[in-house]
């Protein structure tokens, strides 16, 4: 998968439209039009300059998730995961990271948020096929983050009411002076 690759570049919804505040449904049909909604995904992610991106941050409410993410090391990791599950950690890899993050719908502003800097993602590919995601480093950090996504969280509601409300500030600050 490439930016030039097939697919049709969607809006990115922003932060306060219901779609990414509420759990996405499971997919159940495993078919064409699955096919062409990743090729979509991943076509609106690289129109964004984005790392990763979930279906509701394109107004679809489906467990899904596309990721174009380097890890610490350098190494490159593509690919998406159809109904992913996340991995509960044991204790010892349960080492925070506090780096910043950001998020396509919560366009300009990054915050720092502790997360664990190891991720384990089960689900599966378009054709239904079983899959395992491990993640370290930024790459952790992404799977978690479009985990959240379908889970109707961003990554501002893991911030303190105060923090949350300058990023949002912030967040219209940049996007008033872009207009």
């Amino acid at each position: 998968m490439s930016d030039s690759g097939p697919g049709t570049a969607r809006p990115i919804t922003i932060v306060g439209n219901p779609v990414l505040h509420h759990p996405c449904s499971a997919v159940e049909k495993f078919d064409e039009e699955l096919a062409t909604l990743i090729d979509d995904m991943f076509a609106s992610m690289y129109a964004a300059e984005g790392v990763g991106l979930a279906a509701n941050q394109i107004g679809v409410p489906l467990r899904i998730f596309v990721y174009d993410c380097h890890d610490d090391d350098g190494v490159q990791h593509i690919g998406h995961v159809v109904n992913p599950t996340l991995a509960e950690l044991p204790p010892d890899r349960r080492n925070l990271d506090d780096s910043a993050e950001g998020c396509l719908s919560v366009p300009g502003p990054h915050h720092e948020l502790p997360r664990p800097d190891y991720a384990v993602i089960t689900g599966f590919d378009l054709k239904g096929e079983p899959i395992r995601v491990e993640g370290t480093g930024y790459f952790a950090r992404c799977l978690q983050h479009e985990f959240d996504h379908l889970e109707g969280r961003l990554y501002i509601d893991r911030l303190t009411k105060r923090q949350r409300k300058n990023v949002l500030a912030e967040m219209e600050r940049m996007r008033a002076g872009a207009a």
